[in-house]
């Protein structure tokens, strides 16, 4: 007869500890990837995304002879009453040359909408050049019901894209924007008003001597 085995309590104990620690370590991977991502993206320039300069790199940049082109592009995601457009279809400068850049947004609906703008420019290799120095991206954007605003960038394209062999040679470099509803402003176009308690009626039966 085959002795019986008896279950160990501590070890059982240790594995419902590891699993319950690789399942947290899974969880914690997956939140911090989206900034990890976001991070490499703004390193690289993967995927067309731009830079941020900062007044220090900023100070640092020299004016390069070579001449390039800038085209901008505006989109709009579905369900947002906006309209936008670039107010200007191209821009040529110098590399190294900061230059201003405008957008026009009207809020086309009856009601306050926020919006924020997603960004990247092709081709993809120009992205980790393109520096914006001032831009509406950087905030959320409230427009009121009706209102018009017109929305600066301020930019550069810094002069190492001409040391970077798979990148000098780029002649036209297109900056797009799309704009998105956040999720807070579309819940609040969902949400059904909170009704008032009706007032009873002045009662005006006149009164009996």
């Amino acid at each position: 007869m085959n002795a019986r085995v008896i279950p160990d309590p501590r070890k059982n104990r240790r594995v419902g500890l590891m699993a319950a620690g690789g399942a947290l370590a899974m969880l914690g991977a997956g939140y911090a990837s989206v900034p990890l991502y976001r991070l490499f993206c703004q390193v690289t320039g993967y995927g067309g995304t731009t830079q941020r300069a900062d007044a220090a790199k900023v100070a640092g940049i020299k004016v390069a002879g070579k001449m390039i082109r800038v085209r901008f592009d505006a989109n709009v995601a579905p369900g947002l009453p906006w309209q936008f457009r670039p107010e200007q279809v191209t821009q040529d400068m110098k590399v190294g040359e900061r230059k201003l850049a405008t957008y026009y947004a009207h809020n086309l609906s009856g009601r306050p909408v926020t919006g924020t703008a997603i960004f990247n420019v092709s081709p993809e290799q120009a992205g980790r050049y393109f520096n914006k120095i001032q831009c509406f991206c950087f905030t959320e954007q409230k427009l009121m019901p009706g209102q018009e605003v017109r929305m600066p960038v301020i930019y550069y394209v810094d002069p190492a894209i001409l040391d970077d062999p798979n990148a000098k040679n780029i002649e036209e470099i297109t900056l797009s924007y799309t704009f998105n509803e956040t999720p807070q402003s579309a819940a609040a176009a969902t949400a059904k008003p909170v009704q008032q308690p009706m007032e009873k009626p002045l009662d005006r039966t006149p009164a009996r001597r």
